[in-house]
């Protein structure tokens, strides 16, 4: 392909990639660019030109090693919803936006500190940018067919770098403040994650598929090869221990790597979206190794002997087979690895350069009386001239230093170096004793350590046969070989050095803490770092401060880096916060933490606390007074914690109170109903009675003998009227108390169900109302206590023929049979309940309020006493209804003899 025609494509998709970063910066609150899927693919910003070509090259040329790289991350990723909360918890509370910052900020907001930190991971990590800029560099001359370029202007990869510069330049330095999220350049990095493992994959597809015949074809082939078994078994106990060594190697990176960190911590907006990273990534990681091993050996069988480069074998197949598409995509998702890789990188890195080097130890003392306008474009300035620094120098490194190794060399390379911060991180995190001299002192030593045995060597040429110090050692010592330090010759250079370096920066980093105490401001911090659960709802609370300081000076301060708005804002959420009276002049420590936190994401931890020192008088604290304060702040932790557990307590039985008040009115009010309706349905009988007996008596000699018999009639019937009252009412107290028994006997309920229709004929005639009993065809028996049952299907039967439909009223009745029981339903075609009433309807002091009378009719009594009995005979009762299209009344009792299974 033409290099004007690869270039043109290049332009477009980095086009592309800008208006997604601008599309998600103007939509940050979009559910698109905050999503746990966009945090978790952003994450494989760890997958970068060496995972894409290099691990390919490994497979190639060492068969299963390359796995290790993937290895530790998945290994130490279940972790994470420990480890990496709990980092997420501590950079939230305290604002911090790199690496530099958390570890200068746990060991006493050190300004030193965070300058090592910053200065080891530019060392690190610029050759790794630098090998991001080869790899681009070598597969565009591999898919044009040119010739690299000795002449920078002709060079393609001078116009990509000063591309990526303007691109990581204005999407990341975009505020001010660095600890906030950069929704663009995530979900920039989030597609060109995606991308790059569909494109992996459609290529390893390929080769598997259409190039060869499947995975066992290749295997079957590429066993003919010299040396196959070998490279693909992981070999005795010394390459077993050089493996594991790389597997712990991955796990630091996993964490310490700038760009790592920045996605992972900075750039996390919802500690849930860890949930869904702990099995995304690593599945992320598996899906990009599964091709791995056919593309890799599919091109040690198809290029046996012509002494290609392994890394490119991607891009060589298909080019092999003049597939140009397939190429150029190869080299897309190649592209979309280097060049996310070189944005975050030096993103994080311009950061830490201008917060914990460049501020903190040049220009902070002209930022003290400047503007808010001129601060905030003096650190915006500052963080664009370093990012362009970053990248040009990267690219001199690549052109000049890098151009003869392996892409897997120098990132592990890188790897090793960044490592050195592990302890110090790590011990940060769980450690109280660790102190400054002792972080300090370990990273120094360990990176003496690592630049002995593997950087120098690297920069004299790893395979120099003419040099004394590689093959003699330092003065000639054998034991001080770079390779081979005190005798120890059966690990690979990676490992050695990672070995050694760490060997001593970890004893180094304990040593020194446990000899040398740190100060009362380490120890604080220290307190806040490993107890970050305690103190996450009002960390200023376990800053320990004792001096002068006023609200007015350290309001000044505040204004010249957030404004005039932002300062009074703040402040009044800290006043809310506290209840703190806005008139009050002295600050307290709670106060000086806020202001540092809120100065940290513009200038760092250091440059905060050195801006904030200079307007307050600081008194020296001793250590036993400083462990005293911190454990009042536990102790009132704890307390405002049991307070607020009481009182979250006293609201729910509050509230459980209130409930049961309301549920009593009601019950009230229902009795209150019930009274009534008894009072009337007591005294129309009573009434009828006495007026009866009264005409008798005053008027016995003149009535006649046929009004005589009416009237002594309708005093029995009222009389048997009351008494049903009094029954239903003496019964339902019977069955509440438990002093009623039920008499079970083996019964046809089809028998029982036409007895009791044909008690209600009459009633059933009067209103025209039709009754389908869908008799089953053979006989269904139950153990019930028939009269009682009787007196349940009379009383639905009774409601249903109340509540039928005044026209055409109908009522279906059903026996169903179950596995242990029988159903009952008694259906009516009238106006139907509401679901609300399905529950209470079956209350003692309840009345539907929907019947075909304005008036309640009845007593409320009846359903009450059906749900007493059907209970007692180990059944349920319960209602259907869709309003408007009638009601349907279901009870059910068990086949078997309840007294005998209780």
């Amino acid at each position: 392909m033409s290099s004007i025609g690869l270039i043109l494509i290049l332009v477009l998709y980095v086009s592309i990639l800008f208006y997604i970063a601008h599309w998600a910066e103007k939509r940050s609150n979009s559910k698109w660019t905050t999503n746990p899927y966009i945090y978790s693919f952003s994450l494989a910003v760890y997958c970068t030109a060496w995972t894409y070509y290099g691990s390919i090259g490994v497979a190639a040329h060492s068969g299963l090693s390359y796995l290790t790289i993937y290895l530790g991350p998945i290994i130490i990723i279940p972790t994470w919803i420990i480890i990496l909360k709990r980092i997420i918890r501590i950079s939230r509370v305290n604002k911090i936006s790199s690496i530099a910052d958390f570890i200068s900020l746990r060991y006493g907001n050190s300004r030193f500190l965070g300058a090592v930190v910053t200065l080891l991971c530019v060392f690190g990590i610029l050759p790794y940018i630098a090998l991001q800029l080869k790899s681009i560099s070598d597969t565009f001359n591999i898919v044009t067919n040119t010739q690299s370029s000795s002449n920078i202007f002709s060079d393609t990869t001078t116009y990509v770098c000063i591309a990526l510069a303007l691109f990581a330049s204005y999407y990341g330095t975009k505020y001010v403040d660095a600890s906030e999220n950069r929704r663009g350049i995530v979900t920039a990095v989030a597609i060109e994650s995606i991308l790059k493992l569909i494109f992996f994959i459609i290529i390893g597809v390929y080769v598997t598929y259409f190039v060869f015949d499947g995975f066992s074809d290749i295997s079957t082939k590429a066993a003919l090869l010299d040396h196959y078994d070998t490279k693909n078994s992981i070999g005795g106990l010394t390459e077993g221990i050089n493996w594991f060594f790389l597997c712990v190697l991955s796990m630091f990176a996993i964490f310490l790597l700038p760009r790592q960190f920045h996605t992972a911590i900075v750039e996390n907006n919802k500690e849930t979206h860890i949930r869904t990273a702990i099995w995304l990534f690593p599945l992320y990681l598996f899906l990009f190794n599964i091709f791995v091993y056919p593309i890799a050996w599919g091109g040690n069988i198809l290029f046996e002997g012509k002494g290609l480069n392994a890394d490119t074998y991607s891009l060589l197949i298909p080019q092999f087979f003049n597939n140009n598409v397939l190429t150029v995509l190869v080299f897309l998702g190649g592209f979309s690895a280097a060049i996310s890789m070189i944005i975050v990188s030096s993103i994080s890195l311009s950061t830490m350069l201008s917060n914990n080097l460049l501020i903190p130890y040049g220009f902070v003392g002209s930022l003290e009386n400047s503007s808010q306008k001129k601060n905030n474009k003096r650190i915006i300035t500052s963080r664009k001239i370093a990012i362009f620094s970053l990248i040009i120098l990267a690219y001199f490194i690549y052109r000049y230093f890098i151009l003869e190794y392996s892409l897997f060399s120098i990132g592990l390379v890188s790897f090793v170096v960044i490592a050195q911060l592990a302890p110090a991180f790590f011990g940060a995190l769980f450690w109280k004793r660790g102190s400054k001299k002792g972080a300090v002192t370990g990273i120094i030593l360990g990176f003496i350590i690592c630049f002995y045995t593997l950087l120098l060597p690297y920069a004299i040429g790893i395979s120099s046969s003419s040099s004394t110090f590689l093959q003699e050692g330092l003065w000639g010592i054998e034991l001080l070989k770079p390779f081979q330090l005190f005798g120890l010759d059966y690990l690979e250079p990676i490992q050695h050095a990672f070995f050694w370096s760490m060997l001593v920066n970890t004893m180094s980093y304990l040593a020194v803490s446990v000899s040398f105490s740190g100060n009362y401001r380490e120890r604080n911090y220290a307190e806040m770092f490993v107890d970050i659960d305690k103190y996450i709802t009002n960390h200023e609370n376990a800053f320990v401060w004792k001096g002068i300081a006023y609200i007015s000076d350290i309001q000044k301060v505040l204004r010249r880096f957030l404004g005039e708005e932002r300062t009074t804002r703040a402040l009044n959420i800290f006043n809310l916060k506290y209840n703190i009276d806005k008139d009050i002049t002295t600050a307290d420590a709670r106060f000086i933490k806020f202001a540092e936190n809120l100065l940290t994401g513009h200038i760092g931890t250091a440059s905060a606390k050195i801006l904030i020192s200079s307007v307050i008088k600081e008194d020296e604290i001793s250590l036993p007074e400083v462990l005293r304060i911190l454990e009042e702040s536990k102790e009132n932790i704890i307390i405002n914690k049991k307070l607020t557990d009481t009182s979250n307590e006293l609201k729910k039985l509050s509230d459980q109170l209130k409930s049961a008040n309301l549920e009593l009115i009601e019950k009230d009010l229902q009795k209150d109903d019930f009274l009534d309706t008894v009072s009337h349905e007591l005294r129309t009988p009573i009434t009828a009675i006495r007026a009866a007996t009264e005409i008798l008596h005053d008027d016995h000699d003149e009535i006649p003998d046929e009004l005589r018999k009416q009237f002594l009639k309708s005093i029995i019937s009222e009389s048997d009227r009351l008494n049903r009252l009094i029954d239903k009412i003496l019964d339902l107290e019977k069955f509440k108390t438990g002093k009623h028994k039920i008499y079970l006997s083996k019964n046809d309920i089809s028998k029982t169900i036409n007895s009791t229709i044909d008690s209600v004929r009459q009633l059933i005639k009067n209103k025209n109302i039709s009754v389908v009993f869908n008799e089953p065809p053979q006989e269904v028996k139950a153990f019930y206590d028939e009269e009682r049952i009787i007196q349940v299907i009379h009383n639905l039967l009774s409601n249903a023929i109340k509540f039928c439909a005044v026209i055409d009223g109908k009522i279906n009745i059903a026996v169903i049979e179950k596995d242990n029981h029988l159903e009952v339903h008694i259906q009516n075609n009238g106006k139907g309940i509401k679901a609300e009433e399905f529950e209470p309807i079956f209350d003692k002091f309840y009345q539907s309020k929907n019947q075909n009378v304005k008036k309640p009719i009845g007593s409320g009594l009846g359903l009450a006493i059906c749900r007493q009995i059907i209970e007692h005979h180990k059944g349920t009762i319960w209602v259907e209804s869709t309003e408007g299209e009638g009601a349907t009344f279901i009870f059910t009792l068990p086949y078997y003899n309840t007294t005998e299974n209780q």
